[in-house]
């Protein structure tokens, strides 16, 4: 029975604030490349990892609510990621495989619970979209723009974090979908990807705004249709002021508020009322039954060249760390993700 190194990132101690490097420790063990006797679990290859925001609140030790609980100490981080079926089983999949789901950061994982695991379909795309565009951050852009807002042609539409891995997707959804699109971002390189590649009608830096409720009026002068919050605080507050009637808030995330310690608070929900005007907050997981529509709404544009996407993908696990930790201090440009292995 063959057995090999298994290289894998495990959390060192819990967080308070901002994730670090140190956070983390890169370990070496050993796997036998079988299941044990009697699973219905996989044993895979991952190939690439996701870094996704939700990852940095689960680096803490957390009783608050959240929706998932803490990674476990000393015990690899898991998150969403591409693999290589190598043993199966499972009946519905078998070796060779491709596949999407929640794995383990290392390069060899016994999955057991395959319940958010699914076979990869179309390969004549990069397989890494699957962490991106194609998995959980296109189903979320999906979900949270056209189910939670019920866009219309020709509407106002404001993203934060436009940049990133779910942002850049609401904005090509809505020019698509004939709307006016502004988003926001952290650096120049950012801003100019977001009016130059994804076609966003204006963008801007919102760290060289000293006045949010300024930036909003020069950029949404009759108002704002739909905000697509991945970002909370003062940003979503002055959002509140520049709403027009009947207007949609889909709340995807709140980057901003994830590692302080005392949380920022909202001060002009009562817009919400004047403006008759709604804000809802989701979880990707609530929509993935929608997931083969969203298969059939996005291919073909992806084929056609209507929608493009950006990556940064950092290389090992050994790069691993420093990927995730610069996911919460703007660094990636594009979609986080972590190359494994490249077979």
């Amino acid at each position: 029975m063959e057995e090999v190194s298994n290289k894998q990132l495990l959390l060192k101690n819990y967080v308070s604030g901002y994730p670090k490097e140190s956070d983390m420790v890169l370990a070496t063990s050993t796997i036998k490349l079988k299941l044990p006797e009697g699973s219905n679990g996989v044993l895979v290859k991952n190939l690439y990892l996701s870094c996704d925001p939700y990852m940095g609140p689960r680096m803490k030790n957390l009783n608050n609510g959240f929706f998932i609980e803490p990674f476990k100490l000393g015990s690899p981080i898991t998150g969403n990621g591409i693999c290589k079926v190598l043993k199966s089983g499972n009946p519905n999949f078998k070796e060779g495989d491709l596949v999407s789901g929640v794995t383990g950061w290392e390069q060899y994982s016994v999955i057991e619970s395959t319940k958010y695991m699914s076979k990869i379909q179309n390969t004549d795309v990069p397989l890494s979209y699957y962490t991106g565009l194609l998995g959980m951050p296109g189903m979320t852009a999906y979900a949270g723009f056209f189910e939670v807002c019920s866009p219309k042609k020709g509407e106002y539409v404001f993203i934060s974090a436009a940049s990133g891995a779910v942002g850049q997707l609401v904005g090509q959804f809505a020019k698509l979908l004939g709307c006016y699109v502004v988003g926001s971002a952290g650096r120049n390189e950012k801003v100019d990807l977001l009016k130059n590649k994804f076609g966003f009608d204006e963008a801007f830096n919102y760290k060289e705004e000293s006045d949010f409720d300024v930036a909003l009026k020069r950029y949404f002068p009759e108002g704002i249709d739909i905000y697509f919050d991945n970002v909370g605080g003062k940003l979503l507050d002055a959002v509140l002021q520049n709403m027009r009637s009947h207007a949609r808030i889909s709340v995807c995330g709140m980057i901003s508020q994830y590692n302080l310690e005392q949380t920022e608070g909202v001060h002009n929900l009562t817009n919400l009322v004047w403006k008759s005007a709604r804000m809802v907050g989701f979880l990707v997981a609530d929509y993935y039954h929608l997931y083969p529509k969203f298969l059939e709404y996005v291919m073909p544009y992806l084929k056609e060249g209507k929608i493009v996407y950006v990556e940064d993908i950092a290389e090992g696990l050994k790069s691993a760390p420093k990927a995730l930790v610069g996911l919460f201090n703007g660094c990636n440009v594009g979609k986080q993700v972590v190359l494994v292995s490249s077979e």
